[in-house]
This record gives C-alpha cells, structure tokens and sequence, in this order.
C-alpha cells in the first residue's frame, strides 16, 4: 500500500498537533463567512457565539455531547461517529458520544430515527419535535434546535430521520454545514476550522427526494482506478467501498454499481455487501448482469466460453441466480432482470423475444422462491440498454412492477421516456447515463467532458416525463468526474431546486464551499468552463484538422480559449492558502491545463502538417512544439500521481488519451505523426493568405484574399514566410492608399504575419480592387490581391439587426430580436449549452407537438442582406433524441411571411443503431446541422423565424450561407448587430488577435505549478 495513503488511512481526522491547530483557527476566523451552509440548501450553521434561541455546537469552554441511541441502525450510528470525527477536525477537539440522554443541564445534539429511537419518538408524541410531515416519509429528515426537550432541560440540536437514509442525510448535513466537504478525502478538500459553532433557531426539513433511488455506476475502471485501488488496498475490498459509501451517503445518494470489468463485488470481499446494507447503500448490479451476479463471476466459477445461453444453459444458470440471491436475499438491493450477451454483448440473433420473457419469468419466479412470495415487493429493474430497447419497442414486456431503466446513447442524450400510458405502471421509470463511456464511435474515459447544462437539460426532461425512480450514473474510475457527479446526485434530490436560470449559482456555491467564498466566482466559471471545452470535441475525438487551420482563426480562438483559461487556473492557485492547493490541483488545475495540453498538441500537429505541405522552415518548430506538449502531458500526469498529496492517486490519471485510431482506446498515449524538412542554406521566400492551403510561389492561381465587406471581419491576414535557413528581409505596399497593412516591413527567419485591413472612408459604395506587392531582398515580387466591397445599399440609421457579410450571416440563437411565446410555451435559454454560447428550447415540458404557424411559439432574428437570389439556412442544433416512439424531432424556419418548412433533427421512429453514420457524426461532432433553402428578394431588412415542432429540440446558432459560409467546426463569428455593437466588435477583435495567439507556438512550455 502507498505509504502516505496508508498514514492517512490510519490517521484519525482531526490529530494535527494542538500547537498548530491555534494558528489555523485564528487564521480561518479571519477568512472564514460568518455562516456556513450545505451546498443549495439554506444555513444552518454560524461561526460565532450563539446568538438568542440558537443552539451552541462548539463555543471556547463547551462542545455539545453527541447522543443517539444504542439500539438505531448501525449505520446511523456510524454516521454520528464520523459526525463527531469531522467536529474534531473543525474545532480541534472532540465531542463525547453519549447513548444514554444526556442530563437536563447539558445542551447535546440528539440524533434518532423514527420508530427506531425512544428519544425521538417521545420528542414527536409530546410535540416538542414537528416531525408530522417527516414521519412515514422516504429518506426524510429534520433538524430543529429545541428549547426544552423536557421540562427544564437545556437546549437541544434534534436531527431526526423518517428512516435510516433520512437520519443519515441530515448528520451529514450537519457535517457539510459545519465546513467538511463530501469530498474531503476523495480531493483532499480542506476542513474550515473554526473554534466557536452555533445552529440557527428554528427548524428545516428535507425530503422526500425527486428520485427514489439515486447513485453511480463504477466502470471501465481500468487502468485508472484499479491501478490506484491495487496499489492502495489491494483488491476492491470493503476498505475501498466504505470510502465510496461514505461519500455517497454525504452527498445525499444511495446505490451504487459497482466496478465489475475484472471485479465481483460479493465475491472479492463478502464484507462488501453485508457492509454496504449497514452503511445504507443500495446494492445493484450493472445493466448486463442479472441476479445480483456480476459478470466475471461465470468464468471465475469455471464456465466454458458460449455458455452463457439461456437456450442451452437455462438449468446451470438459475442455479447459478440461485445462489447469488441466496446469497445477497437479507441486503437491500435493486435485482437486475433478463439477459444480454456475455460480456456485455447483444444476445445472438437467435434468441427471440419469448425467450427473454421466459427468462424474466423464470429469475422471478428465483425471487419470489429465495427473498419474498410477493414479487411485487421486492425492487427490479430491467435495463433498456442499446438493443434492449429495440426488443421493448418490438413487443417484450415485463410485469409491470419492475421498472423501466431507459438509457440514453452513452453520449448523454436520452433515448427514450417514458410515455403517458407507461407513467401509470407501478415499478416506474429510470435513466441510466453516461460520464464516461467504451465503445463507439470512439470511447472517451480520461476527463470531464459533460457541461452541467447538458446534464440539467437531459435530467430535466426525463423528470418531468415521470423517470423519477433510479437516476444511475457511469461515472468511469470517479475521481475525475467530481463535479458533474455531485450535480447530478443534487438534481436526483431535488429535481426543482436547480433549473436553467441558477446553474452559475450552483457552480459557484460548490466552489465557495470548497475553496471559500473569494476566488468562488472564478472559480465557477473554470470548473464549468473547461468541460464546455471539452464538450465541443472530446480529447479522445481530436484530430490534427478538428479545427481549421484555414477559416475563421478557428484554432487560433480554441487555442486561446484554453490559454485564457490555463492562465486564469494558474493565477487562482497562486492566490489560494497552501492547504487548498492540492484540491485545487485536483478539482480545477489539472483538468483545465491537461485538457488544454492536449487540444494544442493537436492543433501543433495539424499546423505543422499544413505547414510542412507549404515548406515553411516553422514546420520543424511546430514539430518541436508538439514533441514537447506530448512530454509536458506525461509530466503534468507525474505530478498528479507524485506530488499530489504526497503521491496518494498514482495511476489516477493513466487513462489513455492520445493516438486513438478506432473506437477503443490506444494501449498508451501516442505520439501523432509530425512532419521535419530538411531547409536549404540560403533564404527563400514564400507566401501564404488567409484560407487557402495554396503558398506562393509554387500555387498555379494568383494568391488573393477574401474580399472584404465594412460589417465582416476588422483584418485579414498573409503570412510571409521562409523556406530556408538564413533571414531575409521585406517590404510590403498597395497600389491603393485604403489597403492597411501591418506591419509593412520587417526581418523574416521563418515567418512573420501581416494584418491587411481596409479604410473604408476612402472608398466609396461599389467593389473595388488593390494589388498588394511582397518585395524582399531574395527573389521575385509576390502579388497579392486585395478586394473591397462597399454595399450600395445602405444599412438603415434607426434599423436594428444582424447584417450580412463575408457571405454569411451568424447568429446565436439567444440573441432574438423577438420571443413570441405560444400559451404556457415560450423558447427560453440555456445559458453556456453546447458548442457556442448558449442555446434556446421550449420550456416548460411536457408539451405536446404542433404544427406551425398554428399556436407555436417563435424566434424572430432581423437581418440585412445584402445578397438576393437563393441562400441556404442552417440550424445548428444540441444532438438531442426524439425520445418518444410516436414522434420525431423537428422544427420549421421561415423567412418573412412565408409558409414554415419543416425540418427534421431526428425522424420518427429512429433508434439509435451504433453503428448508424447519422448517430455517429452527431455525437462526434456535438450536435447537427438542419438545412433548408430560401429566396431573398429584394436586398435589405428580413426577418428569419424559428417555430416549434416538436418539444425537445435545442438550437445553438442559426447561419445563413449567401455563397461565402466556409467549413469549420464551430462556424465563424457572430455577425455584426446594430442592437450588439459590442458583442459583435468583440467578435471581430477576436478574430483580428490571431498573430498573439499565433506568436504562442514560438514560446517555451507553460509552467505547470
């Protein structure tokens, strides 16, 4: 076992010597708030001296006795132990833990469950507790600060549960308001300490939850999690999972997956289960493994290989579930029914749906044998888990008391919810989703790439469609995945709480409560900026031409997109106290600096290709530069594994994520093919214009750039570059005085860039022409051409809208000109959804499908064209799916006054196939794009409409191709808007900011801190 690991395993919380703990106190009292609170839920706590009517936790000369009753559940009173170990850690002193009442004259916590504590039972009959609306509740609690819990007695903190779950949750409530994170241990969070400890007057409660069951699925936990869990507890054993317990039950969860590729959760440990029933967790199985059997159980106990088949093994395998229920029948559990192929595999084609019944009857008929005669009372699940689904959907049906498990496509897109008819079924609905996912079109396991956002939108929808019995989340080895997890575990407890308009409001409460309240905004827009970034092309998914070396400064914007970000985590680290670095590393640093290693390590090889095919002499330093991110990727893993906290997570960052060539991850990272020339002596001079691949000389057409249009973009740009060794020096200038030039002279050794722009008070309306001329000291002139366009048609003084340039329009879809709202039904954004900026859909849900321009609502953009004739529009859209099987997923588009086209994202009865080209390209590429054809006529101010079709469908941008629109990943800036002068001048500043960002390829590694 690592050593660190091991001490801090022994150590009990809270042992630091006394003689420092003084220091921090002081200190902490100097910047801690003066209330603490659980993350989106009201406070409780107040670090100072208890004021009239509250309660005193912790005050210089009293710490308040902790009293629970010998003979509550064992896992409520292990949960008041580590109440009593976190109070110690906070205050430096340790509370006494009484299961006796404490005397009238001492003020003590009281913990107990209803019907399980005598205490708290005679508190709710006598009226001192108001715990009516907990009593009989689902996981419900209450904590109420009590003046007399009996006559003449001294004040109490009660902390009572409707049922074991309910009382654990409110201890841990208490835990987390008194300044300890759930993820304390699992990111090294650092306890707030402080000496004095006051509970508020009054009373709160909480529960029931959104979502009976609610937890995470441990998977593809190979080589990450397994290679730390081997080295740190030697197999997956009961030391592993109470940690993992634990932090479920602090978050407010309660089941879990466990991990299963090599692992068997009841066989590797048999404390595991009997362990898991006392703490409270709710044991399953994965979609794959029926009976409470894990997978590699069958080969462990000596099966042949083909014989996991039901058609020819039907008495070995009840046999087998026989034993497993046996086995786990006293331990609360969600029993997993049917079967999918072994290793989690689609059964042959042989087996037809009268087989998979029959099995389903069978494994019942196991239960009701082994746990309980009524069926119906003992929890199942059936996973409709990727062609599963389709046998659904072809006529197989369980009894109606076990639940639906609807999945989505392993890319966080729900495929299917439950329809009205299926809401009335006893057993309910679930969702099963995806963190992280193996398969294809390509597996993606190293790091968060699901925005909260995506998550809201998805887990919204299923709610309010009543799946609201298991959420379960595949959350790979967890540890990178810490704040989308507790995200979604928060909206599975209480689904209403967070909703599109507070998102930023729970990242930022997170990171306040983790990192104190300072830094807390900032800090919320890393933690969700960088898996928006991620989002748009998963780090396994990239490639050296994911983003256009040729069109828009596309790669210069993502490249400083994750400099901006890497610089801002960097300086945030070095303003936080030492004690927080390590989380910090952890939670927000690594995430934010390896993802943007990578992406510019992609971007370097891609450049270093286009330049090497142009001959440039910086070819060989891009190649250069991408060796060195690959090294600087290696080294930023050696120090989460080596320095972080002492080298307690070695191997939790040796996912695999570079050199993907298939759906399934390389065996280890690899470097991309660069390309190296070998450069003359002498110098010899070249160009290259802004989007085209062409250089010159060497190109059969004469160089030319774009033309150019007053609303498009401030520059354009030519490289002058080298395809020797030795310098040279040149001199550019125009035949015309409106050509701008900058810079105009200069010494080149590889390459230097020129920004041309235009000085449009020279020029008046029509199209106009320049030759721009490259002259150096080394061979011939090269001519450039350089175009002009100033409309005719003047853009109107008091009209507002997007205007037309560069042969294109670009337009978020937030940025409506009017939001004309149907009934009930209105668009509404979502803020930072998706690729661009944020997105647009029809809330509230449920809704039902209509048919524009009948009663649906709209969004109408303005826009000024400048070309007539035939122009496409492009509905850049979320890859959301239909979801229901009588349904597609569609909307309409009009321009003016014409009839709405319809469009189709997703046609009705669509089943996500993985091996469909359709559902491949949008997961790969984060969304789709609808096109339809219009006619403008005349030029001049038009309105372009957005209806409703069906419910569900999320936009993200709207362009319009007038003959220009060239192809990139995540489209050209937003076009300029008279009612947006400065979101669109900021557009343009960042698409004229390419040579700083370009510069950045010729400076050394980032320092990673």
């Amino acid at each position: 076992m690592n050593p660190a690991l091991s001490a801090s395993l022994r150590r009990r919380p809270g042992s630091a010597p006394a003689r420092g703990l003084a220091v921090a106190l002081l200190a902490a009292a100097c910047l801690a708030p003066a209330a603490a609170r659980a993350l989106g839920t009201e406070p409780l706590v107040d670090r100072a001296p208890a004021t009239a009517g509250a309660f005193p936790l912790a005050a210089p000369d009293v710490l308040a006795p902790l009293y629970v009753a010998e003979d509550d559940h064992p896992g409520v009173i292990r949960a008041v132990r580590d109440l009593q170990a976190d109070l110690e850690r906070v205050t430096g002193r340790r509370p006494d833990l009484l299961h006796t009442p404490p005397g009238p004259e001492q003020p003590a916590v009281w913990i107990g469950t209803l019907g399980r504590s005598p205490t708290i039972d005679r508190l709710a009959a006598e009226g001192r507790l108001r715990a009516v609306d907990v009593a009989g509740q689902w996981e419900s609690f209450v904590i109420e600060v009590i003046d007399e819990p009996q006559p003449g007695a001294a004040p109490a903190l009660v902390i009572a549960g409707s049922d074991k779950r309910g009382t654990i949750y409110g201890i841990y409530e208490l835990c987390e308001q008194i300044g300890v994170s759930p993820w304390s241990w699992w990111a090294d969070v650092p306890v707030r300490p402080a000496e004095t400890l006051s509970v508020r007057p009054g009373r709160v409660r909480h529960g029931p939850p959104s979502v009976r069951y609610r937890g995470i699925f441990l998977n593809d936990e190979a080589p990450a999690l397994t290679g730390w869990v081997h080295e740190n507890f030697g197999d997956y054993n009961h030391e592993f999972y109470v940690r993992v317990f634990a932090l479920l039950l602090r978050m407010k969860a309660n089941m879990l997956w466990p991990a299963m590729w090599n692992n068997a959760f009841a066989v590797d440990d048999p404390l595991n289960p009997r362990l898991a029933d006392e703490y409270g967790i709710v044991m399953g199985t994965s979609h794959h493994e029926p009976m409470m059997r894990a997978w590699k159980e069958w080969e462990r106990a000596g099966h042949p290989p083909g014989s996991w088949d039901y058609a020819t093994h039907a008495e070995t395998l009840r046999a087998y579930w026989e034993e497993s229920i046996e086995r786990t029948k006293d331990y609360e559990q969600i029993v997993t029914l049917a079967m999918r192929g072994d290793g989690d595999e689609p059964m042959s084609e042989a087996d037809d749906i009268a087989l998979l019944e029959q099995i389903v009857a069978d494994q019942r008929r196991i239960l009701a044998e082994r746990i309980d005669p009524d069926v119906t009372r003992i929890p199942q699940v059936w996973a409709l888990y990727k062609e599963v689904q389709g046998y659904y959907e072809k006529g197989m049906r369980v009894p109606d008391d076990v639940t639906l498990l609807w999945c989505d496509d392993n890319w966080g897109n729900v495929r299917r919810l439950p329809t009205a008819a299926e809401r009335e079924r006893p057993g309910g609905a679930g969702i099963y989703y995806h963190f992280d996912y193996v398969g294809g079109p390509r597996s993606y396991k190293w790091l968060n790439t699901t925005p909260l956002p995506k998550i809201w939108e998805q887990m919204h929808t299923a709610h309010r469609h009543g799946a609201d019995r298991i959420w379960i989340v595949n959350v790979g080895d967890l540890k990178p995945m810490e704040f989308p997890i507790e995200f979604f575990l928060h909206m599975a407890w209480d689904a209403d709480r967070w909703t599109h308009t507070n998102l930023d409001e729970y990242a930022r409460l997170w990171a306040e409560r983790e990192f104190g309240p300072e830094h807390a905004a900032e800090i919320a827009e890393l933690i969700s900026r960088y898996p928006k970034y991620n989002a748009r092309r998963k780090p396994e998914l990239l490639e050296p031409d994911t983003y256009s070396h040729l069109h828009y400064r596309e790669a210069d914007r993502v490249l400083a997109d994750w400099h901006d970000l890497a610089a801002r985590a960097q300086q945030v680290r070095q303003q936080l106290p030492p004690e927080s670095h390590d989380a910090f590393f952890q939670l927000v640093q690594y995430p934010i600096e390896a993802s943007a290693q990578v992406a510019e390590l992609w971007i370097a090889v891609g450049r270093n290709r286009l330049h090497a095919a142009q001959g440039r002499a910086g070819a060989n330093a891009l190649a250069a530069r991408a060796h060195a991110l690959f090294e600087a990727d290696a080294a930023l893993s050696r120090v989460f594994h080596e320095d972080i906290a002492d080298g307690k997570w070695n191997h939790m960052m040796s996912q695999a994520r570079i050199g993907y060539t298939s759906w399934n991850q390389p065996p280890r990272n690899i470097m991309p093919a660069v390309r190296t020339l070998d450069l003359p002596a002498e110098p010899l001079p070249a160009v290259a214009v802004e989007g085209s691949a062409d250089a010159w000389p060497g190109a059969d057409r004469h160089p030319a750039l774009a033309p150019f249009t007053p609303y498009g973009a401030v520059t354009r740009s030519i490289d002058v570059f080298n395809r020797g060794s030795e310098p040279f020096a040149f001199i550019a200038h125009a035949d015309s005085p409106w050509v701008r030039i900058d810079p105009a002279s200069g010494n080149v050794r590889t390459e230097q860039r020129l920004d041309i722009g235009v000085d449009w008070s020279q020029l008046p309306p029509g199209l106009h022409s320049a030759t721009l001329r490259i002259e150096t000291d080394h061979g011939d002139p090269i001519p450039v051409t350089i175009a002009a366009n100033q409309p005719n048609i003047p853009v109107p003084a008091d009209w507002s809208g997007f205007v037309e340039a560069d042969g294109y329009l670009a337009i978020e879809a937030a940025h409506t000109t009017r939001n004309v709202p149907a009934d009930t039904l209105r668009w509404q954004e979502i803020p930072d959804y998706g690729n661009s900026l944020s997105a647009m859909t029809v809330l509230p849900i449920p809704a039902d499908s209509a048919t524009p321009p009948e009663n649906t609502p709209r969004l109408e953009y303005d826009a000024f064209f400048f070309t007539t004739g035939e122009v496409s529009v492009i509905l850049k859209v979320a890859p959301t799916l239909n979801t229901f099987p009588d349904r597609g997923l569609r909307c309409a588009v009009s321009i003016d006054d014409e009839p709405p086209q319809i469009l189709t994202a997703i046609p009705q009865g669509f089943f996500v196939d993985h091996g469909n080209r359709k559902w491949q390209r949008l997961v790969w590429e984060n969304g789709q794009a609808l096109r339809s054809t219009h006619t403008i006529n005349p030029p001049g101010p038009h309105t372009i409409k957005v209806w409703m079709v069906d419910p569900g469908l999320v936009l993200e941008r709207i362009l319009v191709d007038t003959g220009g629109l060239q192809p990139s990943t995540l489209g050209p800036p937003e076009s300029s808007s008279a009612t947006n002068d400065t979101a669109s001048r900021d557009a343009d500043t960042a698409y004229s900011l390419s040579p700083l960002i370009s510069s950045a390829f010729n400076h050394g590694l980032p320092r990673f801190h």
